[in-house]
């Protein structure tokens, strides 16, 4: 079930949100945790019935090792887990791409099995492996199987995250203040679903029917000329980034609804100055999960290693070369390799993790350099920041094509266009002032397909990110996600309206948006999120 679609817009989000209201007045707090979870897996059954006993039965076994580590914290019982949960989405998520590498390396002709991928696997199962190093490291809230159950099912957040932790959430379950009506989290999580949902229909939508039909020549080995691969990398660029900002902004209004904020998982990521920024921008509980439980203790373990060794510790500021070999390039390219394929089995999702590895790498080392000559980590000129704002936005862009292309040889025909290799596509009127072009090989073609809309949406779009607030900063005076103090946007101390504030006037406003919103959405087939295929 979509978000943005006539059911869920229709039928089950009214009858579950009014099916709440009735058991906070009239019901108990264990009937509303029921409530919930049951609705959470009608929601996850919606897709495949099928998969629900998968989705049960994982909860169910990672409650029991998690409340066995808690009781006496065993690394075997831990690795024993995490080799389950890794294992079930191995088999899901890998095998017919596992066949297929082997087949293509050893020329083998083995059956490439094709197994359907369990909505959200990587989602939750990432969740739980959490949840049971945290019950491991004593780092969880006592939960009953209900409780659990819920922090796992949750239905907002439960196909594309936020990836949670059980101490957000659990606690929250816990508190009596929670899991009932209070009319301000219904407004901002109104509004905040309003605002996802118009980004995601009306914005994103849109750019993925330019994006689309020019990735899907790239997979047919079509050439792809100049004009027509950057309209397709920067429409991508923004159907990604409004498809995923929507889908965030949708998951966290529908948690304050029913009591539950959760996490911040995107906060203006192309407004990122490196690599390193991007990334505590883009997929923020992703990047936290990565970091808390491969980067950092892969780097303690060489570090140890190397220690036991007789290599000193790299003193603070500067690092020799060895050391940064072994403590920031290996983990940093593992960890992206991992974030890769947890996105795709595909090896274009190898190269767009291992790109990004590499762009960490190189930031760490800029970093590094700067600070080993007593500046800081970036520059604080205003020239400074947007040549780094556009830098890091342009090596997101050549890992994105990667992200969106149907495998290798699609994304390098994109990025090959984007380099003028394939030709360059310009309108006739300013052929005859670009005659130079013909002595890099160049063809001029007329520009047939050319759309002069998406120019300006593109413009409009690139512009909208980087300078006006995002939802949540526009929100700022209110509680949105969890542990997250929106900082004031530039343009906010300048116009006063761009903080939200709840009127008669916005009421109607939003109501419109709504509206018109919901008319596009159950006007045709919904769109699915980009994410929801993960």
């Amino acid at each position: 079930m979509l978000f943005n679609s006539a059911v869920f817009l229709g039928g089950f989000l009214p009858f579950v949100f009014a099916g709440y209201l009735l058991l906070a007045r009239y019901g108990t707090r264990t009937l509303t945790m029921v409530w919930l979870t049951l609705a959470s897996l009608i929601f996850y059954g919606w897709w495949n019935p099928g998969y629900v006993p998968l989705l049960v039965g994982s909860a169910v076994f990672n409650f029991t090792v998690g409340r066995a580590l808690v009781a006496k914290p065993r690394r075997v019982v831990l690795w024993l887990g995490i080799a389950a949960n890794v294992g079930l989405l191995g088999y899901f998520k890998y095998t017919g791409f596992a066949v297929e590498a082997f087949n293509h390396m050893f020329g083998t002709h083995s059956i490439v099995p094709h197994i359907a991928l369990p909505l959200a696997i990587s989602f939750f199962t990432f969740q739980q492996i959490a949840y049971l190093i945290d019950s491991h490291d004593g780092a969880v809230v006592s939960n009953s199987l209900l409780e659990y159950g819920l922090f796992v099912t949750f239905f907002p957040s439960l196909i594309a995250g936020p990836i949670t932790r059980n101490r957000e959430i659990v606690k929250q379950i816990k508190d009596p203040d929670r899991l009932k009506p209070r009319w301000d989290n219904t407004a901002v999580g109104a509004t905040l679903f309003c605002a996802g949902l118009f980004k995601k229909v009306i914005v994103a939508d849109r750019f993925a029917e330019w994006a689309n039909p020019v990735f899907g020549e790239a997979a047919e080995g079509a050439p792809v000329h100049f004009i027509h691969a950057w309209g397709a990398a920067l429409s991508y660029s923004m159907q990604l980034y409004f498809d995923f900002s929507g889908y965030s902004d949708m998951a966290i209004g529908l948690g304050l609804l029913f009591g539950i904020a959760l996490p911040i998982n995107f906060n203006s990521p192309y407004k990122a100055r490196d690599i390193i920024d991007f990334w505590g921008r883009w997929h923020i509980t992703l990047t936290r999960f990565l970091t808390a439980y491969i980067y950092n203790p892969l780097g303690v373990s060489i570090g140890r290693f190397r220690a036991r060794r007789g290599f000193p510790l790299p003193r603070r500021g500067r690092m020799s070369a060895g050391a940064f070999a072994a403590l920031i390039v290996v983990p940093s390219l593992f960890t992206m390799f991992i974030s890769g394929l947890w996105h795709g089995a595909g090896w274009q999702f190898i190269v767009f993790g291992l790109l990004h590895g590499f762009y960490l790498v190189v930031t760490h080392a800029w970093r590094q350099w700067r600070a080993h000559r007593g500046l800081p980590p970036q520059s604080e000129s205003l020239p400074g920041i947007a040549a780094s704002v556009l830098l890091t936005f342009l090596c997101v862009l050549v890992a994105e094509v990667f992200f969106r292309a149907s495998d290798v040889p699609a994304a390098l025909n994109i990025l090959s266009g984007m380099a003028g290799l394939n030709g360059v596509t310009i309108p006739p009127s300013l052929q005859g002032t670009l005659g130079f072009g013909s002595m890099f090989g160049w063809r001029f073609d007329n520009l047939e397909h050319f759309d002069a809309a998406q120019a300006v949406w593109i413009v409009g779009a690139l512009a909208a990110v980087w300078s006006l607030p995002n939802a949540l900063e526009w929100l700022r005076r209110y509680r949105t996600a969890v542990n997250f103090a929106p900082p004031q946007n530039w343009l906010q101390g300048r116009v006063p309206a761009l903080v939200w504030n709840p009127s008669a006037s916005a009421g109607v406003v939003l109501g419109m948006v709504f509206f018109f919103a919901v008319l596009v959405a159950v006007s045709a087939a919904p769109a699915q999120f980009i994410y929801f295929r993960f």
